[in-house]
């Protein structure tokens, strides 16, 4: 498998846990413990994003595209 195929994996599944975190705990909630779980899902979706960017930009870097032929014959 490519890395750029592993890094995407690991990006959505990253965005996938911190909508799980982020939306698992109710809004306005006081404890300490709940919040702080809410802003970790927040910034793992985040990271979850870049992730996969840098995984889809790493794959189409390393794409192998065909020569061009380029035949001049008339």
């Amino acid at each position: 498998m490519k890395m750029g195929t592993v890094i995407i994996a690991t990006g959505v599944s990253m965005f996938i846990l911190g909508l799980v975190m982020f939306y698992s705990v109710e809004i306005g909630q006081k404890d300490q413990l709940l919040r702080l779980i809410k802003n970790t899902g927040t910034f793992i979706g985040l990271s979850g994003m870049g992730v996969t960017l840098a995984g889809i930009l790493l794959r189409l870097i390393n794409k192998n595209e065909k020569p061009i032929k380029e035949s001049f014959d008339v």
